[in-house]
């Protein structure tokens, strides 16, 4: 089969080639899969397919959440700390040189749902999947150009997408969709805008000012530029929307548990360099999600490079002062002001935005960690003897460390989310004998517990890398999304993997 021409993953002729017969499956392959590693965190670290279908699905919801509420899973310890195989998509027939954007990943307790170009696709769990396996497949009329990874407590979550399927086209369009049967629930066109001050309408995707999409409560807000707009869920009616005035330019939205808008201002001062970082500032808006009404203004500094949004409630932000990425965190009040700022000491303390250069998701900070009164971040590796790093734990309301949790040697600890009042960490395994892990780290005694541990084929050992690879844990099971994939070089194996998933030995796979 083959994926066809950019930027469609699913052409005519690969949607016709579906129907063919294709022997993609590698014997040798699923043998790796079956590897058994040395045993790690008290439990034996083998590699699975499927599992045994006599324990339970390993999540708790959250109280007090509706279906028009962002879903917060708090996930339940599993019955069997050894780690299975839930789900692998895999393409077995790129060409060298040939390439597709994946953006967005979603699970649900039954699907696994990825954006290829311009198809959003869901495949059941459990299964080892290739192009052609999808359960449902949405396909748009133009590329994928933004998404958020809020899902609704109903699974269900938005996407933007081109409205025309050519080179440069205009991000101009959203649809709210849901994840289970891949059903469009509806689509809107929204306006486009250019990037600068005073900039005129954009003719091509080079010229147009990165919108982005969230969602909160009840509420689907896409930022263009020149304003912002805000739909209701259900019917996608308007509920309101905003113009941005002056030099002023909306510049993304976070969502979660409230909802803030990110502005980007020009200043005028003709006496400044023109590669100035002192012409550009941030502002930071909270805004009511039901009326538009702003609630309070944030001003970043004069000098800051970034302000991304790791969470929206508590409000915590990650401000980039310098070329080394985020530098502070700065935890703010009921009304914006800074009660806290954490420093990332020149690299001492690490945290990661998602880069904004193709799809602005402004609350995707990936080892940024915030719940339970605190922040949570990863040392920089420690390479002196064996690699190592520590998680350390921030108080929001004082900027003082609480908890440190030490990987130990030849292991890397990576946050990844708080679930509860629990932080869900990657322990990723350094020295290619020891399994990696999920494991549970406890704020309040400094105790740490695996959640289940696992081994990956030589072929994935780099899959893990946030630098390309989205991570999410959800329903008890941890996976690992491509952002993109390449052909690989002339004489290599044609297969690469775009998701890969793993849970208990004894989660039941729907």
């Amino acid at each position: 089969m083959s994926f066809g021409p950019p930027p469609s993953m699913y052409t005519q002729s690969a949607l016709a080639a579906e129907t063919r017969e294709r022997n993609r499956r590698k014997t040798w392959l699923l043998g790796l899969l079956a590897l058994v590693l040395l045993t790690a965190l008290g439990t034996g670290g083998l590699l699975l397919w499927g599992g045994d279908d006599t324990g339970t699905r390993a999540k708790e919801p959250a109280p007090a959440q509706g279906p028009l509420d962002i879903r917060e899973t708090v996930e339940k310890q599993p019955a069997s700390t050894v780690g299975a195989m839930a789900f692998r998509f895999s393409v077995d027939d790129l060409s060298p040189g040939e390439s597709y954007q994946l953006p967005g990943m979603w699970a649900t307790d039954k699907i696994l749902a990825k954006g290829i170009n311009k198809t959003l696709v869901g495949f059941a769990l459990g299964t080892d999947a290739a192009p052609g396996d999808e359960k449902w497949k949405l396909p748009l009329d133009g590329p994928i150009c933004g998404y958020t990874r809020h899902v609704t407590g109903d699974n269900r979550t938005a996407v933007l997408y081109a409205g025309k399927d050519e080179e440069h086209a205009l991000c101009d369009h959203v649809v709210f969709f849901d994840l289970d049967d891949g059903k469009q629930v509806w689509s809107h066109e929204f306006p486009v805008h250019g990037i600068g001050a005073g900039a005129e309408k954009p003719t091509t995707d080079a010229l147009q000012d990165t919108p982005s999409v969230t969602l909160t409560h009840d509420t689907v807000a896409v930022t263009w530029g020149g304003g912002t707009l805000a739909y209701d869920m259900d019917h996608g009616k308007q509920r309101w929307s905003t113009k941005a005035t002056g030099t002023c330019h909306d510049d993304g939205a976070a969502g979660g548990g409230a909802l803030l808008v990110r502005q980007r201002c020009w200043s005028g001062d003709k006496n400044l360099p023109v590669d100035s970082w002192d012409l550009l500032t941030y502002k930071i808006r909270k805004v009511d999600p039901q009326t538009g009404r702003t609630r309070w203004t944030y001003s970043a500094a004069k000098g800051i490079r970034a302000v991304d949004v790791p969470s929206t409630d508590p409000t915590v932000l990650a401000v980039s002062a310098g070329d080394t990425g985020i530098t502070e965190l700065l935890s703010l009040d009921d009304h914006g002001k800074n009660r806290a700022t954490i420093r990332l000491r020149n690299g001492t303390y690490v945290g990661e935005c998602a880069l904004q250069d193709d799809y602005t998701v402004l609350d995707y900070c990936p080892t940024v960690a915030v719940g339970a009164g605190q922040v949570f971040l990863r040392s920089k590796d420690d390479l002196a003897k064996h690699t190592t790093n520590w998680v350390i734990g921030f108080d929001l309301a004082t900027g003082n460390t609480t908890q440190k949790f030490e990987s130990g040697p030849d292991s890397l600890l990576i946050p990844v989310e708080v679930s509860g009042d629990r932080l869900l960490a990657l322990r990723e395994s350094q020295d290619r004998i020891s399994p990696n892990a999920l494991v549970v780290l406890d704020p309040r005694t400094g105790e740490e517990k695996p959640f289940f541990s696992f081994g990956l084929p030589p072929e994935a050992e780099n899959f893990t890398s946030i630098d390309f690879t989205d991570v999410l844990v959800e329903d008890g099971r941890l996976y690992f999304g491509a952002k993109s994939v390449t052909g690989p070089a002339k004489g290599q194996p044609r297969w690469v993997y775009a998701v890969l998933g793993i849970g208990s030995s004894t989660l039941k796979n729907s």
